[in-house]
């Protein structure tokens, strides 16, 4: 998520992000909050993956911070990876750890990066492992088996029910992200970092190339100063048909 000026790599195919910074989404912070919520209440493990170049390991120990106790990156060389090479990517990633951990009961994703808005990761992520999932959650309770997930939806409540393993992806809002604590700080300069080199699988979506918009700038015209200006300033509102 940036709030600079955005500038594309001469090949006009990525952004060039050697000078931006990068932070956690408020979707995905409040995903990391919740599973460490769960985990207070009826026990478990928080595991956090992200999917990116060398310096999205800064985010995992802000995740390690908050009480998540096992940091996967799946780290790239800063190509950019669609919603489709990302589900990929992150499943076989999941099923590689459950083979040695066990199955994950629940899985949660922010509701859509708040860049790109695609909204498909966490959905192509359920379906290639062929789990229930749910999106759009604003409040969510976990028991051994199943989860009660619910959603606002045209003025209303959406009530799902699902049994374990499923997935879910959470909007902001479902709670209140804590801030980490200065032992979780330390901790989390400490944490190990699994990694892994994801291949970027072939999409059907071809990008030919990416362009930043022209950007029209206008000056302000100073009409005059004082009742000097009223005639200048009777006239534009005449032109722009404020006055009849």
């Amino acid at each position: 998520m940036v709030g600079a000026r955005i500038v594309v790599t001469p090949d006009g195919q990525e952004v060039d992000t050697k000078q931006l910074g990068f932070t956690v989404s408020p979707h995905e912070e409040c995903a990391v909050e919740e599973a460490v919520r769960i985990v207070e209440r009826v026990g478990g493990s928080v595991s956090v993956l992200t999917l990116g170049p060398s310096e999205a390991s800064e985010q995992l120990r802000d995740a390690a911070a908050l009480g998540a106790t096992h940091l996967v990156h799946l780290k790239t060389d800063g190509r950019e990876f669609d919603p489709i090479a990302t589900s990929h990517a992150i499943v076989d990633a999941v099923q590689q750890l459950e083979s040695d951990r066990g199955t994950y009961d629940l899985i949660l994703f922010g509701n859509e990066a708040p860049d790109t808005g695609d909204y498909q990761v966490g959905i192509r992520v359920a379906h290639r492992l062929h789990r229930p999932c749910v999106a759009g959650i604003k409040n969510l309770e976990v028991s051994e088996t199943s989860a009660r997930a619910r959603r606002e939806f045209r003025g209303g409540d959406e009530l799902f029910e699902l049994e374990l393993p499923c997935v879910l992806s959470v909007k902001e809002g479902i709670n209140l992200p804590r801030y980490p604590s200065l032992p979780g700080r330390m901790r989390a300069k400490k944490a190990v970092i699994e990694e892994f080199e994801p291949s970027a699988h072939a999409s059907a979506v071809v990008k030919e190339g990416l362009r930043v918009p022209r950007v029209t700038r206008e000056r302000a015209e100073i009409l005059g100063t004082g009742v000097d200006a009223v005639p200048a300033l009777l006239a534009l509102l005449e032109e722009i048909g404020v006055l009849s």
